[in-house]
């Protein structure tokens, strides 16, 4: 009878430390890809803030140089 508290102690602290460890590795793998999803997400939404950037900085400097010509100033260079 006193072999019975040690075996079943020690199944449960085997059992548990394995479970306990595929939990942490599960995690961190986890969040391992977490990060990849979330850096390619960062240059996606980079990506696209520079090219409205761009587009409005054409767009303005189109406009610009449309009412320079609108009000007849002149547009050559000395």
């Amino acid at each position: 009878m006193d072999w019975i508290p040690i075996v079943f102690v020690t199944f449960k602290f085997i059992v548990l430390g394995i479970g306990m460890f595929y939990a942490i590795k599960w995690h961190y793998d986890q969040g391992k890809k977490g990060k990849q999803e979330e850096a390619r997400a960062v240059l996606r939404a980079t990506v696209k803030v520079a090219a409205v950037f761009l587009i409005s900085l054409l767009t303005l400097g189109w406009l610009t140089f449309d009412l320079i010509k609108l009000l007849g100033m002149d547009l050559t260079f000395p």
